[in-house]
């Protein structure tokens, strides 16, 4: 944010031309921060209650350095998803304080006054979400969606390599499953999972289809169309390896 605009701005309000709602008001709309590369919306935690993440496929390391150092000097938590360890470096370099790196779920997190420690530390949790993945080489995928979770806010509790190849594997957690206030299902190949699991809860089901598969599968595509036709109630699909924001959307449910 433009300090002249915020003091302007606050310089309004105390002589009474503008309102402290309004004030509010304009802030959501004020100009974004132009870094060259990057467009930075830093008012979205006005709009939204969350400020901005940043994808990391196709930026360097110094992109998502300099994105990540700017997101920080105005809030607390800054995400970056899809990013290999060697991104790490050069993040730190602009951030020594506050940064973990998650390498199943290639998530490279600032918490300002956190100790860089590899575990979520969100300062209250509300609720569970259950993360079901169907086979080992989901795992990826299910481990970005949970440590999203709690970086938002709620604890997530993990059921791994559960897939319907062998559904007794679900079946015996299934009490435990059910008493999740929402679930996220993880499956690549036919993703026959998240029906199975929207059978079996009486919550929120946010199925996630992976990439993972051979032949027919079609990088994930299968998957995607099988849970798109899911004939279980209350069943809402994400994208293809969209870990994150399955999480996302499980903690706005879980938080309410």
């Amino acid at each position: 944010m433009d300090p002249k605009i915020l003091s302007n701005l606050l310089k309004d309000v105390a002589d009474g031309k503008l309102t402290p709602d309004a004030a509010a008001e304009r802030l959501k709309t004020l100009p974004y921060d132009d870094l060259g590369f990057a467009k930075l919306d830093t008012h979205r935690a006005l709009r939204t209650g969350r400020g901005e993440v940043v994808f990391g496929i196709g930026k360097t390391p110094g992109q998502v350095a300099a994105i990540m150092k700017r997101l920080s000097e105005s809030a607390s938590l800054v995400i970056a998803t899809k990013v290999g360890a060697e991104y790490c470096e050069a993040v730190r370099a602009a951030l020594p304080e506050g940064l973990a790196y998650y390498e199943t779920a290639k998530l490279l997190v600032y918490q300002s006054g956190a100790g860089g420690t590899a575990q979520p530390s969100p300062k209250e949790q509300k609720g569970t979400v259950a993360v079901v993945c169907a086979g080992t080489a989901d795992i990826p995928i299910a481990e970005e969606a949970a440590v999203t979770a709690e970086l938002y806010g709620v604890a997530a509790e993990r059921y791994r390599d559960v897939g319907v190849a062998g559904i007794h594997r679900l079946l015996d957690k299934a009490d435990d499953i059910r008493k999740a206030d929402a679930v996220i299902a993880v499956a690549g190949m036919e993703g026959a999972l998240a029906s199975v699991v929207g059978g079996l809860v009486g919550v929120p089901v946010i199925a996630v289809p992976t990439s993972v598969g051979y032949g027919a599968s079609m990088g994930g595509l299968a998957a995607l169309l099988a849970m798109l036709n899911s004939c279980s109630l209350g069943v809402s699909v994400v994208n293809i390896d969209n870990g994150f924001g399955a999480g996302y959307l499980a903690s706005l449910i879980v938080k309410g």
